[in-house]
């Protein structure tokens, strides 16, 4: 990050902590304030916790690490604190724990917010890791808005009628597009030792050698998925992983979650609404088997993680690796599908003023995508602040999604941010892309 683009003076470092912190708490109170009490308290599938677990953990959390560990306070609530660890209880059994009330919750964030707010103001950013260029209140903000995206995905599968609403994305796309792009071979860097709030996981830049290749120069389509469907590829075994044909035999599975079939039109549920399957849009909740399965259909693979974090970032022509794929800059709404400002993906091929150096279009917003990676630490990994964040998911249980959703928050989304899940999971805002390797030209 440059200081053309968000200062290094404190004060610069102090306002865009307190945007990042007020734009988070603005989401987290629309979220939980367009439903009725019954419903934050009730838990809507086993897969998420209730609303108001997530509202009061958002406080917890802010109180540990703000008030605490970067004031050095006296602890406000020392006796929720295993309430509100996620470590302790499994989602599936957070109804059950003496939870706070909904007005409590409130209150108790609240209060919490009031007291960091003063923290904010007044505590120099510098002088320790934890302050440097304000990265607590930035992880924390973060922090916050991770927790808005569950909070989406659990109104997502809230039964009833929809709660949100939000205008469709604007049409933004420009003249015909070429199915895939190339990807020249060598090295570029891969991650960031110097983006001040990015996450240990991130870190440290290194240098990465990849082969050339070619990738899907948008998301894969719902009307591409369709052609999929459409040939048996949920009953033919030959596109399926073991474990992935396991499952979706084990679930009845035979389309992406929250479609269903109405005579000869594909439905989808979409936050209490239902509609015929808008074939232009990028294809949401489905898992990594179902995207690798989908590629193997194809004739193509998913990605890896080092090539679509090269498609996303590295600049040929200077040989740099870009914050973004547009450039430096923070995004703008003509980049990006981000921020919740829209409650779906934009149709394949929008945000030409987001494009890659190669022109490669969303890869940032809209759709998390699935790649072909497993979560892994990247060489010279230091666990920072804590090894929950991210150490104790590093293996070969957990694949890496890159790029973010429309769900998710421009301070939580990177060209080197990484998310990470199970391959079973299919309630997240995931879609992909496809690859295939250059020499097979």
């Amino acid at each position: 990050m440059t200081a053309t683009e968000t200062g290094t003076g404190p004060e610069a470092l102090r306002r865009r902590a307190l945007d990042a912190l007020t734009t988070a708490r603005e989401r987290t109170a629309l979220l939980t304030s367009c439903v009725e009490e019954s419903e934050l308290t009730a838990q809507h599938s086993p897969l998420m916790s209730p609303l108001v677990w997530d509202l009061a953990h958002i406080g917890n959390q802010e109180e540990q690490w703000l008030w605490r560990a970067v004031a050095g306070r006296e602890a406000l609530r020392p006796e929720i604190d295993s309430l509100y660890d996620a470590f302790q209880h499994p989602r599936a059994t957070r109804p059950s724990l003496p939870l706070l009330a909904p007005g409590e919750a409130r209150a108790y964030a609240a209060d919490v917010r009031t007291r960091v707010l003063d923290i904010l103001a007044s505590t120099p950013l510098e002088g320790r890791p934890l302050l440097d260029a304000g990265f607590a209140f930035g992880m924390i903000a973060q922090h916050e808005q991770q927790h808005d995206e569950t909070m989406l995905i659990t109104h997502q599968l809230r039964k009833g009628p929809a709660a949100l609403t939000a205008p469709p994305p604007p049409v933004l796309r420009s003249g015909p597009l070429p199915p895939e792009v190339l990807v020249p071979g060598g090295p570029f860097t891969m991650g960031t030792s110097d983006e001040p709030w990015s996450l240990d996981n991130e870190r440290p830049a290194h240098q990465r050698v990849v082969p050339a290749f070619h990738i899907d120069t948008t998301p894969v389509t719902n009307g591409a998925y369709l052609a999929f469907i459409a040939d048996g590829g949920y009953t033919d075994r030959r596109w399926w992983r073991p474990e992935g044909w396991a499952q979706i035999r084990e679930h009845d599975i035979g389309a992406p979650l929250f479609w269903r079939r109405d005579g000869g039109q594909w439905l989808r549920r979409r936050f209490g609404v239902t509609e015929p399957v808008p074939e232009e849009e990028p294809v949401l909740h489905v898992s990594w088997y179902e995207a690798d399965a989908y590629a193997r259909w194809a004739g193509r693979r998913l990605p890896t993680e080092a090539e679509w974090e090269k498609a996303a970032r590295h600049d040929p022509v200077s040989g740099r690796s870009r914050r973004y794929p547009w450039g430096d800059a923070d995004p703008g709404p003509e980049h990006a599908n981000l921020g919740q400002r829209h409650l779906r993906p934009a149709a394949a091929g929008s945000y030409p003023a987001g494009a890659s150096p190669l022109g490669v279009r969303q890869l940032i917003g809209d759709v998390w995508e699935w790649t072909a990676s497993d979560f892994l630490p990247y060489p010279g990994f230091t666990a920072f602040p804590y090894k929950e964040y991210s150490e104790v998911f590093f293996g070969p249980e957990h694949k890496v999604l890159r790029g973010g959703s429309f769900a998710v928050d421009p301070v939580a989304c990177r060209g080197t941010f990484r998310n990470w899940d199970l391959p079973v999971r299919r309630q997240i805002f995931s879609g992909f892309r496809t690859a295939r390797s250059a020499e097979l030209d």
